[in-house]
């Protein structure tokens, strides 16, 4: 259920006031349940890739190979989100203070320190095949065959 305007207003005065107040306190809040939960999915999924190299080398014991393929794609699947979830805690931590600033519709995060998603300088992207056909005509230019 949305917000009425007057509860959204009010919302964004109690921010403004807690950022002007204690603007440290504020930007701990905000990333420490989401470090926290990052770090307890890798750990699980450290856990469960113990579990899959054991069940994988249990089914190379007993020769059956539909163990070991379970063991595998056990192994596989929580290395995925351990590393997921890995890169997005040092994402966080690594991205610098936050700064807090009102805008024009609500509270607006700036991480200092960290990378912009909007690639500059490129121009519009041409379709993967097209690079590599590129890329190989110029290979075959230069190298003369």
């Amino acid at each position: 259920m949305p917000l009425s305007e007057e509860e959204l207003r009010l919302l964004e005065q109690m921010e403004r006031a807690l950022v002007a107040e204690d603007p440290k306190l504020a930007s701990t809040l905000r990333g420490t349940a989401f470090r926290r939960n990052a770090r307890r999915r890798a750990y699980v999924a450290a856990a469960a890739f113990l579990v899959g190299v054991g069940v994988l080398m249990a089914g190379a014991i007993m020769r059956l190979t539909i163990v070991g393929i379970v063991g595998f794609v056990v192994m596989l699947g929580s290395a995925y989100i351990a590393l997921v979830s890995w890169r997005g805690q040092s994402r966080s931590t690594a991205a610098g203070p936050i700064t807090v600033r009102p805008g024009k519709r609500g509270l607006h995060l700036i991480h200092g320190g960290g990378r912009s998603r909007k690639v500059r300088g490129r121009g519009p992207r041409r379709p993967l095949m097209e690079r590599f056909e590129e890329r190989w005509q110029r290979r075959r230019e230069q190298n003369g065959f």
